[in-house]
């Protein structure tokens, strides 16, 4: 059975049953969270433990160690892992209840156009906590506990807390997840005719200067972490402008399609009176 996406004419329904289904999805997002972070919270340590290896990784083989200086500060470390690992678990059906809310109000046309977006942000949030938890995360590291060592015949020694630790964990995976989704702003952009192709191919310097700058907003103080998230977004944003190309090649293709059907309408028109 072949796929169909319906109209907006074809499910238009009172603002009050827009309110209960608005409703009826909130509940349904706010059930997937609390059960994903239920599950996360049972596994917990093994989470933690997953992301404390690039931290372990860093240190000197046997050495190293995870401290914490407030005795609930532990358990609030859980919790936030279980929470932060619920969500991730649970964006999936988040993103759908949210999509089964608002595709009604949109025309068929317009819902093929959103699909891809929605299908590529997931793929390029993960990609960019990827490159965070098994490159850059590492290499930052690496690079903190190198400032060890002796200081006034004192040893300086690295003694990270769970709560701060946890804290730049998920401050590498939001900033390098978010950042990675450039090309879906983009291109939304570019869908919307807020922006063109020719605009961002001009303003490329100004774009390189800002995604340096964001590098160094959003990553911890370090060169190496900042040259690598910049790196794959000016790479990113080379992408965007070469998927907008295509974009337009195929809205054009489109465009001429559409005007060349109304031209055959046309004649076929014209035609037909001269016969009668």
């Amino acid at each position: 059975m072949a796929f169909e996406i319906d109209d907006i004419d074809e499910s238009r329904a009172p603002l009050l049953d827009h309110l209960i289904e608005l409703r009826t999805r909130l509940v349904r997002s706010v059930i997937a969270l609390v059960i994903g972070f239920a599950i996360c919270l049972y596994f917990a340590d093994p989470i933690l433990g997953f992301l404390v290896q690039p931290l372990k990784d860093a240190f000197p083989e046997g050495e190293g160690q995870l401290i914490f200086t407030k005795l609930p500060e532990i358990f609030f470390v859980e919790l936030r892992v279980a929470l932060f690992a619920g969500f991730m678990c649970s964006f999936p059906i988040i993103a759908n209840q949210l999509w089964a809310f608002v595709a009604p109000g949109l025309y068929a046309k317009e819902k093929k156009a959103f699909l891809p977006f929605l299908i590529a942000t997931p793929v390029l949030f993960i990609g960019g906590a990827s490159l965070a938890y098994y490159i850059v995360m590492p290499t930052a590291f690496k690079w903190f506990l190198g400032f060890g060592g002796e200081a006034g015949g004192l040893e300086v020694q690295a003694l990270p807390s769970a709560g701060e630790y946890l804290s730049l964990v998920m401050q590498f995976i939001l900033a390098f997840g978010i950042t990675f989704l450039l090309p879906v702003l983009l291109m939304l952009l570019h869908r919307a005719g807020i922006v063109t192709r020719e605009q961002l191919a001009g303003a490329r310097r100004y774009v390189i200067v800002g995604i340096v700058a964001l590098g160094a907003i959003v990553t911890p103080p370090d060169p190496g972490s900042q040259v690598i998230l910049a790196i794959p977004l000016l790479l990113l944003f080379e992408g965007s402008l070469l998927l907008m190309r295509i974009q337009e090649r195929t809205m054009k293709r489109a465009d001429d399609a559409v005007i060349g059907s109304d031209d055959d309408a046309a004649n076929e028109t014209e035609s037909n009176e001269e016969t009668a």
